[in-house]
């Protein structure tokens, strides 16, 4: 296994120093933001970077001696949002990481399957959620659709660079579990077009990452060590589709997330939280989960995503890394 961090949390210090912070850690490998919600910030001249022999050396000589290694791009966005400031936007950053990964020697780029509006004259989008009604299945199946006409093209463009596309299984986009997945890839007709195994989202969904990975096999392609803690005495009362956010205000720090959307302000007392590797999950679920990655790709690349609110930057990495290395340990012990 490659075990890495995804940049994100980083994002606060220079590459240079990221990479340190990545090496200190005793882990080999980060994965670079790219776009989509997020700005690129360790790779401000992608552009540049496409064009110059010169420039993509000089960014890869950043690496040269540090142990550390580029371990994919990440391009988290909605290619499909109806508006067309960050649906269009979020989509040209996938095609442009995708020719990037080449560039750069990679093979993967990790980013959501989007979400459509409803219907074709729709504004805003619309995340189906239970389709009892069978409206809610034309829905659904209008935004496949959408889907899959837009992965059908993304995956020519990653198959004729040499690419795997890994989608994030995150609510509030068309796939969210495996059998969404494998429905718009069927759709697609796609080949490149793989899964990236975050187990957080699937903890709060009350799934179980290690089975789903057996489930999907060879189609988990990438993965994130992310936990999640569920709130029994919370979500007891508001369940894990809790959603009691706020939104923030003008004035109030926010993180932007493309046009004129923001995230929002978590639930107080909420029925699940993201927390360190080990917080919400011991060593040997995580031994097990790695295990499960293996018998898929024993080079799979593993990397940290840190969203623990609760913990500092470096303190909430340093956390996950000791969890992530014992569980490795286990597994090659085993």
């Amino acid at each position: 296994m490659q075990l890495g961090v995804y940049n994100a949390i980083l994002h606060d210090r220079s590459l240079p120093e990221a990479i340190e912070v990545v090496a200190d850690l005793g882990l080999t490998g980060i994965e670079l933001n790219t776009g989509g919600f997020l700005p690129p910030v360790h790779v401000p001249n992608i552009d540049e970077i496409l064009e110059s022999d010169a420039a993509r050396d000089d960014f890869l000589g950043q690496f040269e001696g540090t142990g550390v290694q580029i371990a994919g791009l990440n391009c988290n966005g909605n290619p499909l949002n109806p508006k067309r400031e960050i649906g269009e936007r979020h989509a040209e950053d996938i095609r442009r990481s995708i020719r990037l990964a080449e560039r750069l020697g990679q093979h993967r780029v990790v980013t959501m399957s989007g979400l459509p509006g409803g219907d074709p004259d729709s504004k805003t989008i619309n995340w189906a959620v239970n389709a009892w009604n069978s409206g809610i299945l034309d829905i659904i199946d209008y935004q496949m659709g959408v889907a899959a006409d837009f992965w059908r093209e993304t995956d020519r463009l990653a198959r004729d660079h040499d690419v795997k596309v890994a989608l994030e299984l995150h609510p509030h986009n068309v796939a969210f579990n495996p059998a969404n997945f494998r429905e718009l890839i069927e759709r697609a007709g796609a080949t490149n077009v793989g899964v990236e195994l975050d187990a957080s989202h699937l903890f709060w969904q009350q799934m179980d990452p290690v089975a789903v990975v057996r489930e999907l096999g060879e189609l988990v392609v990438h993965a994130a060590a992310k936990d999640v803690r569920v709130n029994k005495e919370h979500a007891a009362i508001y369940g894990v589709l809790d959603n009691r956010f706020r939104r923030l205000g003008a004035d109030e720090p926010r993180t932007g997330l493309g046009g004129d959307e923001y995230a929002n302000e978590w639930p107080k007392e909420s029925a699940w939280d993201f927390v360190a590797l080990g917080r919400g999950h011991d060593v040997e679920y995580w031994t097990e989960f790695l295990r499960a990655l293996h018998e898929v790709d024993s080079d799979m690349l593993v990397n940290i995503e840190h969203e623990d609110v609760s913990l500092g930057r470096i303190e909430g990495l340093e956390i996950a890394a000791d969890v992530l290395k014992r569980a490795d340990a286990n597994l090659q012990a085993g």
